[in-house]
């Protein structure tokens, strides 16, 4: 065995047991893409071997999805996929857990009508609705992650030779997710352990709100009553530990939808439906997005914002030190899972209900009512620099250093 296949098959013991911690009679629902069929084959071997019960493929392909957008019919993209939505929600209501392989290419969908776009993104975003309230409250257990693609891997290394690239980009991954480590699940338990103390200091401050200064960005962000920073790791439904993304760096909460004011700025590139967003502000005024503006890809950025009432709105504030591995590294990845864990960001659209202390046991009028912000998207974007700090303000006023020149402050 090479020592990519050695890599390659702790990388997907290391989503079955660490990511989705799959469950001896579970079942496992693995969405790839064909670019990553080695990868999934691996963990459909792992997860029977760890006792699954019955692991089902999701395929997609690039290629085809362009083929969709260039060639469908128009009526097409108003068409809610409620089978899809349907399985799923069968799947995930019956025990199932979900592994999600992300390698599309930054750029797939340039060129295509706006419009289409956006009919495909609203009529997916209602048909799934349910299951993200389930994601959202740790109904299942659920991981995503990524695995190289040819023409995301020319994205992030265009300078190298094109047989280097792939190889380049899995050394990359391999490294972020710490699969190069000796026991790579033990270097995992460590992680979270080390990311529990930041989560467990913050929520100890109960800070009324955040404030964030940086080169074009003077904003404030105020926090529910009850908001709790949550680390990499999370208890689904039936009491099993699981971690959602992995490569993670944050620690992350919810905002109080309708208190956040000021400007913020991109300091990364956005890669959202097939589009490249960047260069680009957002001004809030009582919470709302009142104002946008970006050097490229703005016509999508107001899509995004334009996408229901709850899309003019924040639902996550997440910190990541900029010195932190992926920051580092030097690589821009043009993919959220990566770049988000590189920065601090922010997420346009519907909060983690379980980021609200009894935020699980609540329905969606009641976590709005605390002041929690419901959409049918979620989408992060990020705007940590090393120019950054960040202060808490306490119940009385007072402002403490949360982050200095973009790292913990404490």
């Amino acid at each position: 065995m090479s020592e990519f296949q050695q890599l390659l098959s702790k990388y997907a013991e290391l989503v079955v047991k660490i990511g989705v911690n799959i469950q001896n009679g579970q079942t496992l629902v693995v969405n790839g893409t064909i670019d990553s069929a080695e990868l999934v084959r691996l963990i459909v071997k792992k997860a029977y071997e760890s006792g699954a019960y019955l692991v089902k493929v999701n395929w997609t392909d690039d290629t085809v999805s362009r083929l969709r957008y260039d060639m469908a019919a128009d009526e097409s993209f108003l068409e809610e996929p409620k089978w899809y939505a349907g399985e799923m929600l069968e799947l995930v209501e019956k025990g199932a857990a979900v592994i999600s392989i992300v390698s599309s290419d930054p750029d797939l969908l340039k060129g295509v009508a706006q419009e289409r776009i956006v009919n495909y993104q609203k009529t997916y975003g209602k048909a799934m609705a349910k299951y993200r309230q389930y994601v959202q409250s740790d109904k299942f257990s659920w991981c995503v992650i990524a695995a190289p693609s040819k023409s995301w891997a020319a994205k992030v290394f265009p300078g190298l030779p094109e047989e280097e690239q792939v190889s380049k980009l899995w050394e990359a991954i391999f490294r972020t997710v710490r699969v190069d480590q000796p026991d790579p699940v033990k270097a995992w338990e460590e992680h979270i352990s080390n990311l529990n103390r930041k989560s467990d200091y913050l929520n100890a401050k109960k800070y009324k709100k955040l404030h964030y200064l940086a080169p074009g960005t003077d904003l404030t962000i105020e926090l529910p009553e009850g908001h709790i920073w949550v680390a990499a790791d999370s208890i689904d439904e039936r009491g099993n530990a699981f971690v959602a993304n992995m490569p993670t760096e944050e620690v992350f909460t919810a905002p109080l939808a309708g208190g956040v004011n000021g400007t913020v700025s991109s300091t990364k590139p956005l890669s959202y439906g097939g589009h490249l967003i960047d260069e680009f502000t957002l001004t809030f005024e009582n919470g709302r997005i009142v104002n946008v503006t970006a050097a490229q890809g703005e016509e999508t950025l107001k899509g995004l914002v334009e996408m229901d009432e709850g899309s003019h709105y924040l639902g996550e504030v997440a910190l990541v030190p900029h010195r932190s591995p992926i920051s580092e590294s030097n690589i821009l990845y043009y993919n959220t899972l990566f770049d988000e864990n590189a920065s601090n960001h922010l997420a346009i659209g519907s909060a983690y209900a379980f980021c609200l202390k009894d935020g699980k046991k609540m329905s969606q009028d009641e976590l709005k009512e605390k002041g929690l912000n419901t959409s049918i998207t979620h989408v992060d974007f990020m705007i940590g620099s090393g120019g950054m700090d960040i202060f808490g303000v306490t119940a009385d006023g007072t402002e403490e250093p949360v982050f200095k020149q973009g790292n913990w402050a404490f």
